[in-house]
């Protein structure tokens, strides 16, 4: 039996037992049972060959966004509205067939554009290319999922459940549980809040499942099972998604409202070309990009070229922008002015741990060089040796 069919058969087990606290303890094994498998699918087969035409590009720009959706959704036309790259687009389903990229220039930053190609039902599963369209929405700062308006909600739920069966958790924050393996001393489970969706016993039933019996585990707010199964796997990928629903223009203003209610939610048109500035507007929120302006001692900003910083990549404190600039730069560095948003008053003195906003201003100030011979105009040391009987020896006087 395949992994597809045992992942099939213990779904369907999951579906026809019923939930309660008697089998609370069995359904929980047969989550941790699916999550190994679906772990073992997504490892390539062995003796495979790393033959033919590859989805993934180099990353260029300062964050990389995917458009991820049902063929014929209108991918490869807000690819091309947005970047000027042209992807062909018909109306026939699977026209784009590989990785296009595009590059969108917003707010002096330069933000990759994937138009990856329609994925269907059981892409998860393999079906229609859809691991290596995945595989690099994986890769991706941001994930747009592109819906047809004028189709059933279900689309929204049937992509999702694809996403996160592969291992990525859109709009979520990665749970606050402890999880270190140990070679001696058995499981040690601790919780600083109370617990309602797992117990001991339901952990310890869950890690032997994964063969594991010397653990440390210690949660920190009320999690679920599903949220300790991604913790032991460790390769969940917690990413940001914004559900964009394209072609409203076929739709009533009634539907239009409810769409755009909707959390995590915009709507636009390709066809009328409405809505596109909100939809980069959205983008540029949801990544979080930050813009850092150079100063130099005694000269004006630099606002040309701005250092672009995101919590995602690095993170946006003083230190992390000492990085951009030059790796040495954190150790010279004696402090930092700081012009913007984020200083109490301008200019603030500020240390390595100072948080940075979006247009600040930041010059660095470097420490002074010392000489060999001291600090100053006076020495600081003496070279004469430090044991008398080393110091030389003056020469008599002449008598």
């Amino acid at each position: 039996m395949g992994i597809i069919e045992r992942i099939k058969e213990i779904e369907a087990e999951m579906a026809r037992t019923q939930k309660n606290k008697a089998t609370e303890y069995h359904l929980g094994q047969l989550k941790a049972k699916i999550a190994k498998l679906r772990t073992q699918l997504l490892e390539p087969p062995k003796g495979a060959s790393g033959g033919g035409e590859g989805f993934e590009v180099t990353k260029y720009g300062h964050g990389r966004v995917a458009l991820i959706g049902f063929p014929s959704v209108g991918k490869s036309t807000l690819l091309t509205m947005l970047t000027g790259t042209h992807s062909e687009a018909a109306s026939y389903e699977f026209t784009t067939l590989t990785c296009i990229p595009g590059v969108i220039h917003y707010n002096d930053t330069k933000i990759q554009l994937l138009d990856l190609p329609g994925i269907i039902e059981g892409a998860s599963e393999g079906k229609g290319r859809g691991r290596q369209v995945i595989a690099v929405a994986k890769s991706s700062d941001l994930v747009l999922m592109v819906l047809d308006a004028s189709k059933s909600e279900g689309h929204r739920q049937i992509l999702t459940k694809e996403l996160e069966a592969v291992g990525l958790r859109l709009n979520k924050t990665p749970p606050q549980i402890y999880f270190k393996k140990k070679k001696t001393g058995g499981i040690s489970f601790n919780t600083t809040a109370p617990l309602t969706h797992i117990d001991e016993k339901l952990c310890y039933q869950i890690l032997h499942e994964y063969k594991i019996h010397n653990a440390e585990v210690l949660f920190r707010e009320n999690a679920t099972v599903d949220d300790f199964i991604d913790v032991i796997e460790g390769n969940r990928k917690y990413i940001k998604c914004v559900y964009v629903y394209n072609k409203i223009d076929v739709v009533g203003i009634d539907d239009v409202d409810r769409l755009s209610r909707q959390p995590h939610s915009i709507v636009i048109s390709c066809n009328l070309k409405l809505n596109l500035d909100r939809l980069l507007a959205r983008m540029w929120d949801e990544m979080g990009l930050v813009r850092v302006y150079s100063k130099p001692q005694g000269q004006q900003p630099d606002f040309d070229e701005p250092f672009v910083l995101s919590s995602d990549r690095g993170g946006c404190t003083v230190e992390d922008f000492c990085n951009h600039v030059h790796r040495t730069l954190v150790k010279d560095m004696k402090y930092a002015l700081v012009w913007g948003t984020s200083a109490r008053h301008n200019p603030q003195n500020c240390g390595l741990s100072q948080h940075l906003e979006d247009e600040d201003v930041v010059q660095i100030v470097k420490k002074k060089e010392r000489d060999e011979g001291g600090r100053g105009r006076f020495k600081s040391h003496s070279n004469a040796p430090a044991r008398i009987a080393d110091r030389e020896k003056k020469a008599p006087l002449k008598q």
